[in-house]
């Protein structure tokens, strides 16, 4: 398990990404707006166009299918990072604000940069699963890893997990991801998180990029503990991510509903809450529906099953008829064992 998360309360993480569009002052509104929408954490991201590729613009490097086709690795990650020196004071901002902030580094540099920022954890991308050299770097740090798992096999994630944990790393989150920008619901798979938590021993949770919320709330009803969205100040801002980023009203309807979710998760109880007590009266009875003498004999026409429950349970209704009344019984009178001559 990871402390510092609340295993009784979903850890939602804003991610930043390039959503800051290259203005620092940016980043810090958008880490303003996910504290005000709910957020528990923000994210970054810690790399160099560098450490990612090299500027290479044949069709090995060209992006194909995607919302950034046309464009070079080297350029997007250009356009896209997260300028280092920025991020001790998005940190600095993110923790006054009552917020967790991590980042995800790409490569052993960035491990080591972080690791002076101090995050309280790493974040692996799901491109970087098979990363194992860099796995090692991060478990060696003995610091909580979260891992999203988009597209990588059962035996890619075992291999990585393995590798965390015989490295270093105690405490782990697995997120199902789907890598698709944005991605189709139906590809979410959510019944995957219960099943990576119990194959691997670990917290799991979903990284989503999904448009709109109903997969990350659904995703917490089969068992998520993390969820993890993009978020931008408006989509209409444009940026590399912004076509699958969640707005700041969207994000807090989001974790609303995961709120809201989570008390109705409970536990599972057959016990009675006070408000079902209190409804108890309104359940089915025995009552006269017909003034009745006495010695009379009760029949269909003069005793129903009917609202409210002062009288006897229903299942005593056939056992009834045939029975006569020990005294007169006005209409609207609950039925009890006093009303009966039971030997008929």
């Amino acid at each position: 398990m990871i402390k510092f998360i609340n295993t009784n309360k979903v850890y939602i993480i804003a991610e930043v990404s390039a959503n800051h569009n290259g203005s620092i002052e940016r980043a810090e509104a958008i880490i303003r707006a996910a504290a005000e929408a709910g957020a528990d954490a923000v994210k970054l991201q810690t790399y160099t166009a560098d450490t990612m590729t090299i500027p290479c613009d044949n069709e090995y490097f060209r992006i194909k299918g995607t919302l950034w086709e046309g464009k070079t690795l080297y350029d997007l990650y250009q356009e896209a990072h997260t300028p280092w020196e920025w991020q001790p004071r998005l940190k600095a901002l993110a923790n006054d604000l009552g917020m967790d902030c991590f980042s995800t580094p790409f490569d052993a540099t960035a491990v080591d940069f972080l690791e002076k920022m101090n995050v309280p954890c790493h974040k692996v991308a799901s491109f970087e699963v098979v990363d194992i050299p860099l796995l090692k770097k991060i478990a060696s740090t003995g610091k909580p890893v979260i891992m999203s798992t988009g597209m990588a096999s059962l035996a890619e994630i075992d291999e990585a997990v393995t590798t965390l944990r015989e490295h270093g790393t105690s405490e782990l989150a697995l997120l199902k991801c789907t890598s698709a920008y944005p991605a189709p619901p139906e590809e979410a798979n959510l019944r995957t998180i219960p099943h990576l938590a119990q194959a691997f021993n670990c917290v799991a949770g979903l990284s989503d990029h999904t448009l709109g919320s109903a997969v990350a709330v659904g995703a917490v009803a089969v068992g998520a503990r993390i969820i993890e969205k993009h978020f931008t100040l408006a989509r209409a801002d444009g940026g590399p991510d912004s076509a699958f980023s969640m707005e700041p009203h969207e994000f807090k309807q989001m974790v609303q509903d995961i709120r809201t979710v989570e008390k109705a998760l409970g536990t599972v109880c057959y016990d009675l809450t006070p408000k079902q007590k209190e409804s108890k009266v309104f359940r089915r009875s025995l009552f006269v529906v017909k003034d009745m003498k006495a010695g009379e004999v009760f029949t269909e026409e003069n005793v129903r099953s009917i609202r409210p429950g002062y009288g006897l349970h229903p299942r005593y209704l056939k056992i009834l008829f045939g029975k006569k009344s020990s005294f007169p019984i006005k209409k609207g009178t609950p039925l009890r064992y006093n009303n009966l001559i039971l030997d008929g």
